[in-house]
């Protein structure tokens, strides 16, 4: 016996016989327009299973027909940019650092591959603007430890500062306090003449106390204005930019410890271009001389 339809009496739609607080659920099908869609998405994904890598196996995974790699894609397109700059990439690695500021077209390519390499690799140190940290110098700036031409920087970046290699700029300010070279009141003192170097001082006592023992322990590399020595990697002290701190504090911990703090060499990181188009991306950040 044929079972009679329940139709509903608004849309005079067949209803599939569930009902819910009243509410009955229209028998209304997906357009075949939609489902046709649907079969071919699923067609598609099959097809690409085949076609393309997809399934991961136990050591591995399929290769698919076309044997598709998006790695050996990436490795093509970095080939073929290193390709396209061998040539002025040459150039580059064989001028010197005078001769590539003087070419236009050598020094565009040389601040832009610099300021990538500098991001990747001085940045977490330095600043991703060159601004430095408490004991990481500011690069923007004319205050240069061990000198701020171009030539300059190179050596540093190249073989870095007290890293224990043979080419590294070295230094070694005494530990004044950690060693018992001063006792406490008098590193406090030595720090007070310090600060009056660039006007910071508020204890003309202890700056008359300190001037003796600032003559006796350090004017041998800062000198006796305080101005310091590129040639030995003593900081000017009288230019009231300071490495570790301004404030009495900083400068009694760095006259007790001597601090020492380390950079790396680069040589072998990164290579000769590379550490070229650092110089001069640093050299032109408005602090090179």
């Amino acid at each position: 016996m044929a079972v009679k339809q329940d139709i509903d009496d608004v849309t005079g739609v067949e209803t599939t016989g569930h009902e819910w607080d009243g509410i009955k659920e229209l028998n209304k099908p997906l357009p075949k327009w939609w489902l046709y869609v649907l079969y071919a998405t699923i067609v598609w994904s099959i097809g690409y299973w085949i076609v393309y890598p997809a399934w991961p196996l136990v050591s591995g995974y399929t290769r698919g027909v076309i044997g598709y790699s998006q790695r050996a894609q990436v490795t093509e397109s970095v080939l073929a940019a290193k390709a396209a700059q061998a040539g002025i990439g040459n150039l580059l690695a064989k001028a010197s650092l005078t001769e590539i500021k003087a070419d236009p077209r050598l020094l565009e390519f040389a601040l832009a591959g610099g300021r990538t390499a500098f991001g990747d690799n001085c940045a977490p140190c330095h600043g991703r603007g060159a601004q430095g940290a408490k004991g990481f110098p500011n690069l923007n700036d004319d205050d240069w430890i061990w000198g701020g031409t171009a030539d300059d920087i190179q050596q540093t970046i190249s073989h870095g500062i007290r890293n224990g290699t043979a080419d590294a700029r070295d230094s070694a300010m005494p530990r004044f306090g950690l060693d018992g070279a001063l006792s406490g009141a008098q590193i406090a003192d030595t720090a007070e003449y310090v600060l009056s170097l660039s006007g910071k001082s508020t204890d003309q006592a202890a700056v008359a106390r300190g001037k003796p023992l600032f003559a006796e322990n350090c004017v041998a590399c800062h000198n006796e204005d305080g101005k310091g020595n590129r040639e030995l990697g003593a900081p000017n002290l009288a230019d009231a930019i300071w490495l570790y701190g301004a404030t009495k504090a900083d400068v009694e911990r760095s006259i007790e410890t001597g601090r020492g703090g380390v950079m790396p060499s680069w040589v072998g990181r990164l290579d000769a271009a590379t550490i070229k188009k650092v110089s001069i991306y640093v050299h032109s950040l408005g602090g090179g001389q």
